[in-house]
């Protein structure tokens, strides 16, 4: 990931989407370590080739492919991007999909939180979610479809991935506001 992604903001997402895939397994009683290198690499090409059309995240399954990275891992990659229908049909793929936005749309909620994630509960996700100028990018029926194809409830979902992100909230810099400033984070909820 070091090796491909300079971008602090994308760096994070992928942090923060690994910690997503590890709560998850843990709870499915799964690969930990396996969903944690599927969170870190979903991306890895998206710097570089972020054309949908002939970029991302082509160029990441390729690198994967040559440095031998395991099928199942492969697949997950290519199926968290629609646009390539490649079917989603392990739990690993299907739990990819369910965090990949996810986790990104509750990092930008806890950005324009004065507490950041500390505290925060999947109502006031939900709510977010219902407002479509906030973190506008984000694809809310994809947000639903990962949850409904993980057949998990959403309620129960968005609760595990807070709790994940909370855990290393300083590390992906959602954590309180350290000036106490009003608003001051509220630049990067739309990206």
């Amino acid at each position: 990931m070091t090796e491909w992604v300079e971008s602090d903001s994308l760096r994070k997402h992928l942090l923060g989407v690994e910690a997503a895939m590890v709560a998850c397994a843990h709870k499915q009683g799964a690969d930990e370590e396996l969903y944690a290198v599927t969170g870190l690499v979903h991306d890895l090409d998206y710097e570089r080739y972020p054309d949908l059309e002939t970029g991302h995240p082509r160029y990441a399954l390729k690198e994967l492919e040559e440095r031998g990275y395991p099928d199942e891992v492969i697949d997950a990659v290519a199926g968290h991007a629609d646009f390539l229908n490649v079917p989603r049909e392990t739990d690993l793929a299907k739990t990819l999909y369910a965090v990949d936005e996810l986790s990104g749309f509750i990092a930008a909620c806890a950005l324009v939180r004065p507490t950041g994630i500390q505290g925060m509960k999947p109502k006031s996700v939900k709510k977010k979610l219902k407002q479509p100028s906030f973190a506008a990018a984000v694809d809310r029926s994809q947000v639903q479809r990962g949850i409904d194809e993980l057949g998990v409830d959403q309620d129960e979902h968005i609760a595990v991935i807070i709790e994940a992100l909370a855990e290393r909230a300083d590390e992906l810099g959602i954590g309180p506001q350290q000036d106490g400033g009003q608003g001051e984070g509220e630049g990067g909820a739309s990206a």
